[in-house]
């Protein structure tokens, strides 16, 4: 357990934050009581620290007989690389309107493919474990069912109707790079599926791999009405209330899967678009939607999360790179959006994503689906040794007659590697409404029996929170009812 020193806190928002996220990503449980626990004493005056100084030496975490010291300026570089800061203050974007991976602090410094800030909280929590003695020392489990890791498999629903269309933009594609072999096996298969329908094909079978390995994905639905501006910019190119839309909405909704907003381009920073989308896709699925995901990931940083939670939703999944995979927020995991324009803490947490099937294929050129999911599962190795959330966009139109021969296959490769490596799957809305709740869990008093004493002010509904100690061990002790 860790109690702060009440003559050390932290000195504005910024520092509150990082200081916040960093305990949070650490699962050490906060100690509120009165006792003899490990102490964390916040030092220096906030001076400015880059990444390559915090990195080369251990986040200048210094440790003392039940103290652990960590400067200032370290919160306040961990609100710098979370809360985006340098993304929320750019001048200048790319055709969407969407920040410049330059831009990015961890791009700028060459370190996207590393959670660093998981790292730091890692270091953190060894450093409570070296410190402590005989003084309790408590961890929060970092996933449900004794689970180390957690899996939050994504897909964009972006194509449903007008599926020859698609093929032909992606035709064009493969013969711009000269990959004639594809275009022969595109046109065959394309031919082979000219009386069915290629897309519903291609979710049966992404409905039955997840079914095989018990994932449970969640899918983002476009739910706008489309005109020749939105399809001609690549927006908005079918009818949610369509046969065909709905057929799909109530395949994953009958699966258990998660059903969220897909953002079209019109709501980027317009808190009335997006509360008029969430309440239209809520009508169409019969369920609460609370999550949200950019469609081509179009947004501006802090402001579109204002807009966000001022229309009702909780949680958001657009951080992460178009164009390359890694750790864009330099954190595995869940965690609070940050306003810079505010310099506060908004309401609603990010889900960021790791990986994503096109960012190899459309922005750098690979087309081998085996390639992607190596680099899939290379990040979620590393997404592993953190005891961290690894989410993934696989985007259903990756079928064989849209231009994909040997994607299908893949992704059912990519699940059983995954599955083998025993992460919790969950929903975006399960695994926040989790993480929230671990995120509030405070101990109070150990009593004499050795039992912790803890609650939490957010509910888990449907997974208990649970104990550790120092060895990774599970503790019986449960927590007192949700305050």
């Amino acid at each position: 357990m860790l109690a702060l020193d009440a003559e050390s806190p932290p000195r504005g928002s910024a520092e509150q934050f990082g200081l916040e996220l960093l305990l949070d990503l650490s699962r050490v449980l906060r100690f509120a009581g009165s006792g003899d626990t490990v102490r964390l004493r916040l030092v220096g005056d906030g001076e400015p620290l880059t990444l390559e100084s915090a990195l080369s030496r251990h986040w200048h975490i210094d440790r003392a007989d039940g103290v652990v010291t960590l400067p200032r300026s370290v919160l306040r570089l961990v609100t710098s690389i979370a809360g985006a800061t340098r993304e929320q203050r750019a001048t200048t974007f790319d055709r969407f309107g969407r920040v410049r991976p330059e831009d990015n602090d961890l791009v700028a410094s060459g370190h996207e493919r590393s959670p660093v800030l998981s790292l730091a909280a890692v270091a953190l929590r060894r450093a409570v474990i070296d410190v402590a003695g005989r003084r309790p020392v408590r961890f929060l489990a970092p996933w449900p069912n004794d689970r180390r890791w957690a899996v939050a498999m994504s897909h964009d629903l972006d194509v449903v109707a007008r599926w020859p269309v698609f093929t032909g933009l992606r035709l064009i594609e493969l013969a711009r790079k000269g990959d004639l072999s594809r275009v022969r096996q595109v046109v065959g298969a394309a031919f082979w599926s000219a009386a069915r329908d290629p897309v519903w094909d291609g979710i049966q079978g992404i409905l039955e791999a997840e079914r095989t390995n018990a994932v449970r994905s969640t899918w983002f639905i476009l739910c706008g009405t489309p005109t020749f501006r939105t399809m001609r910019a690549g927006d908005l190119t079918y009818v949610p209330e369509s046969a065909p839309a709905r057929r799909i909405i109530t395949a994953v909704v009958s699966a258990g899967l998660g059903v969220e907003l897909h953002g079209s381009f019109d709501t980027y920073v317009d808190e009335h678009h997006f509360r008029e989308q969430r309440l239209r896709l809520g009508t169409i699925s019969g369920t609460v939607p609370n999550g949200v995901r950019q469609h081509y990931l179009r947004m501006r940083p802090g402001l579109t999360h204002l807009a966000m939670a001022a229309a009702g939703f909780r949680h958001d999944s657009t951080f992460g790179f178009a164009d390359r995979n890694g750790f864009r927020l330099g954190v595995a995991d869940v965690l609070p959006v940050w306003s810079d324009a505010n310099q506060s803490q908004l309401n609603i947490d990010e889900v960021p994503f790791t990986w994503m099937d096109r960012a190899l294929s459309k922005y750098r050129g690979i087309e081998s689906p085996s390639a992607w999911i190596a680099d899939a599962l290379e990040l979620a190795a590393t997404t592993r040794t953190v005891d961290g959330l690894w989410c993934g966009i696989w985007h259903p139109n990756l079928t064989p007659a849209l231009g994909f021969p040997d994607a299908p296959a893949a992704y059912g490769h990519l699940l059983r590697e995954l599955a083998s490596m025993q992460p919790f799957f969950g929903t975006t809305q399960q695994i926040v409404a989790w993480r929230r709740a671990r995120r509030s869990a405070r101990a109070t008093a150990v009593a004499a029996d050795g039992a912790t004493v803890y609650h939490a002010t957010e509910p888990s509904p449907e997974y208990p929170l649970a104990l550790e100690d120092a060895d990774g061990a599970r503790l019986a002790d449960p927590p007192s009812a949700s305050v």
